[in-house]
């Protein structure tokens, strides 16, 4: 599992450089729209924290999970982790939403660390990342943020986070997503059927409009009903209007898989997200937070980064299949060579091996027609290029020229950048393995004793 682990480490400590760019480091935060008065500040849970520390006597139990105690102090601690990393301030309203967060998140890390300790022993493996490893990690961190180790260690303990509260959650989620890699990442397979219905939808919204969204979603399952997660999310709302900085929002409290990457949803088009968030976007101008948004199982919160007009220069690469025929040719020919192609058509099973099948069939000629623009094809090529999708073939099209078969190869749209092979396996790859990990953890919550108090 050592193997399983350096694969998932650098995206580990990339979501971890990324959530410590937060205001209260001096970093740059995102710009977000002019918000009302601020409400009332009150200081942080300082008090209790120190307390706990002065007499260790005086801390209190906050939580059991199967066994394991979670201490006020672990809370306390949790809730400052929780703040510093988002960028929140506390406030009368917002501090029980950052306990119940802190909590939340303190229990997840208690069950997953019990499962991975259960896997090793009994697999005799080792999974869970060592004290080294954590080290190295926020070595990356400080140093992608121009910071030593020991200044952003300095820099957490002077906003009262201690170090090992750090270290608790580096390790648990690095420890986590390499088990979750190494365990289903080989085993998935991301077929070109998948990677092909994702360029067609590509293709098919590259006329629309099309939005660059960072978003956050509030779960209403694990947060305790609906009216818990559209409460929480008008708190978070208010919060980032104040300064607060989306990315280091999404990645503690969205429960969406883009939470690692700061909340960064690309460049979608309608269709793509839920039908409230879609007319939530048609409404909103670039530079724009929207207010919270109810869905069937939760709340968005979604930043509008840009927008784009569809593109209106369709291109197509295109492969043909042809009977030469004059003008003039009697129509008995004619029927033969459409009966020819008709019987040649459902043979054509990809782009890859159209010349080669062509190529068995005397009197049929075969070749690439290589991308052009659609309005720059020939008038009985136009229809056929609109209206196929990738890895289509026509019906026999007549032209003065002969009888065609046209296979549609690509669709795009110029000037837009098309994401790669490689890059849709890896982003469909991601949502399968976000997804069992959802799963596989809330498996692991139903079966497991937990007692809060």
């Amino acid at each position: 599992m050592r193997s399983a682990r350096s694969v998932t480490k650098l995206a580990a400590c990339t979501a971890s450089i990324l959530a410590l760019t937060v205001a209260s480091l001096g970093l740059p935060a995102v710009a977000q729209e002019a918000a009302p008065a601020a409400p009332p500040v009150v200081d942080a849970p300082a008090a209790p924290a120190a307390a706990a520390r002065a007499n260790p006597l005086s801390e209190s139990v906050a939580a059991v999970v199967n066994d394991d105690i979670i201490s006020s102090y672990d809370l306390m601690q949790r809730m400052r982790l929780l703040m510093v990393t988002s960028g929140l301030q506390p406030t009368q309203e917002n501090l029980p939403q950052l306990e119940q967060e802190a909590l939340r998140s303190l229990i997840d890390e208690h069950v997953q660390m019990q499962e991975l300790r259960r896997v090793e022993k009994a697999q005799k493996i080792t999974i869970i990342s060592t004290d080294k490893e954590v080290e190295e990690q926020i070595e990356d961190i400080a140093k992608g943020n121009n910071m030593t180790a020991a200044q952003l260690t300095q820099q957490l303990q002077s906003q009262g986070v201690g170090i090992d509260t750090w270290k608790a959650q580096i390790r648990a989620d690095s420890s986590w997503q390499a088990w979750i890699s190494g365990r289903y990442g080989s085993r998935l397979r991301i077929g070109d059927d998948q990677i092909k219905a994702f360029e067609r939808r590509q293709a098919e919204a590259a006329s629309k409009p099309q939005y660059q969204v960072s978003e956050v979603f509030i779960d209403a399952g694990r947060v305790g009903g609906m009216d818990v997660a559209l409460n929480g999310a008008k708190q978070l709302v208010t919060q980032m209007q104040q300064g607060a900085p989306f990315p280091a929002v999404a990645r503690q409290f969205s429960a969406s898989p883009t939470a690692a990457n700061g909340g960064d949803a690309g460049w979608v088009s309608p269709g793509e997200m839920p039908p409230e968030v879609d007319a939530a976007l048609e409404q909103l101008r670039p530079g724009q937070l929207s207010a919270p948004i109810p869905v069937r199982d939760g709340v968005y919160i979604v930043y509008l980064r840009e927008k784009r007009s569809g593109a209106k220069t369709a291109l197509v690469d295109l492969k043909q299949i042809a009977v030469a025929l004059p003008k003039d040719a009697p129509q008995a020919q004619v029927d033969a060579a459409q009966k020819l192609l008709v019987d040649l058509k459902p043979k054509i099973t990809s782009c890859e091996t159209l010349e080669a099948t062509a190529g068995k069939i005397e009197g049929v000629v075969a070749g690439d027609l290589g991308e052009a623009e659609i309005t720059d094809l020939a008038p009985a090529f136009q229809e056929a290029a609109n209206t196929l999708k990738v890895g289509q073939v026509s019906d026999p099209i007549r032209t003065d020229a002969g009888l065609h078969l046209i296979a549609v190869c690509g669709k795009r749209q110029s000037g837009a950048q098309a994401p790669t092979h490689d890059q849709i396996e890896n982003r469909l790859r991601g949502q399968q393995l976000a997804l069992i990990s959802k799963r596989y953890l809330r498996d692991l919550r139903n079966s497991a004793t937990i007692e809060t108090r």
